[in-house]
């Protein structure tokens, strides 16, 4: 008797154990069908949407970036601009001031004749001195200047941007500006070509002037047709490399950059490495003139990217100016 009692207690246990694992079991699968009221197709769609709008947002924060980038370099350009300009008006102020001195001294205690006469002087000096920094230290009126361009150099030496905008969209039009510079020089005692990378169109001829004849003239301009080694849009390693190279105290030099754009950080720097290369000797005297033709192939895009061809104008407005030459900038490249 007392064992029936137990096995059907024991019975009775394991029914109820198997109820409440049942149960809890029932329990899960009613909490996950509830818990999953979104199709697997709905999310995946929902993830698609989100990962599109990442892109999005990161492409506009791409495009930010670099306006930012943009408009930080012309604010740089601008203010290299504003500081050359500043440091113009000082070297004008000075050189006003000591004319007035000058003028003061020489018109005290004279008639008014002779005032008059010193305020001729005065003006015919200062006249002479804007002459000679447009048309050039040795400016001669007859002969030896054409369009302002001073033509009085023995030796002509070419530095040409062969970068792949000037080469592709130029490159017509600059081989015109080289015949017409060569025709304003029909007969000198030397020639040379390089890029504005300081490489030599003829490595034969490296440190050494082309014999000027019409045979090397044509050479030249057959070789220029297909020219284009690598450049960096940035004339000055060509300036410095061409005026250590060639630089003669007895020689008549002339150095003609040709160029769309000036890539560089700084137009000062651009100064002042130019500065040590050429040196001054006298007043207003460099050891080589620098004139430079501007092509306005960057004025073609739109204005936030013309910052490149805005510096090499001021930059060539410049150099040209401190080193005795002229700057052309052309109105087409076509």
């Amino acid at each position: 008797m007392r064992r029936n009692r137990n096995k059907r207690q024991q019975e009775e246990f394991n029914i109820s154990f198997l109820d409440v694992i049942c149960c809890g079991f029932g329990a899960i699968v009613l909490l996950l069908m509830i818990a999953k009221t979104v199709e697997p197709i709905v999310l995946e769609e929902a993830e698609l949407d989100l990962d599109g709008q990442v892109e999005e947002l990161q492409e506009q924060l791409a495009e930010i970036r670099g306006e930012t980038t943009v408009l930080n370099r012309d604010l740089n350009a601008k203010r290299e601009q504003l500081d050359i300009e500043r440091e113009r008006i000082a070297i004008l102020k000075g050189e006003l001031e000591t004319l007035q001195v000058q003028y003061a001294r020489k018109t005290e205690g004279e008639s008014e004749e002779g005032k008059i006469r010193g305020e001729l002087t005065v003006a015919l000096q200062s006249l002479t001195d804007e002459m000679r920094r447009l048309l050039g230290e040795n400016y001669q009126r007859k002969n030896n200047v054409i369009g302002g361009i001073p033509v009085d150099s023995e030796y002509i030496l070419f530095i040409i941007d062969t970068s792949g905008s000037m080469f592709n969209y130029g490159w017509d039009r600059m081989m015109q500006e080289m015949v017409n510079t060569l025709n304003l020089y029909p007969n000198v005692k030397g020639i040379q070509v390089m890029n504005d990378m300081g490489d030599y169109m003829f490595s034969n001829y490296r440190n050494k002037w082309i014999p000027d004849t019409p045979g090397r003239r044509d050479a030249i301009l057959q070789r220029l047709r297909s020219w284009n080694p690598f450049s960096n849009s940035s004339p000055v390693e060509g300036i410095q490399k061409a005026v250590r190279s060639f630089y003669d105290p007895n020689k008549k030099i002339s150095i003609y950059v040709l160029g769309d754009e000036f890539t560089g950080k700084s137009i000062r720097n651009v100064m002042l490495a130019v500065d040590r290369v050429n040196a001054q000797h006298g007043e207003s005297k460099r050891n080589v003139r620098i004139h430079a033709i501007g092509f306005p192939i960057q004025f073609s895009r739109p204005p936030h990217l013309q910052t490149t061809g805005l510096r090499f104008a001021a930059l060539m407005r410049e150099l040209t100016y401190r080193n005795g030459g002229t700057f052309v900038g052309l109105n087409d490249f076509r």
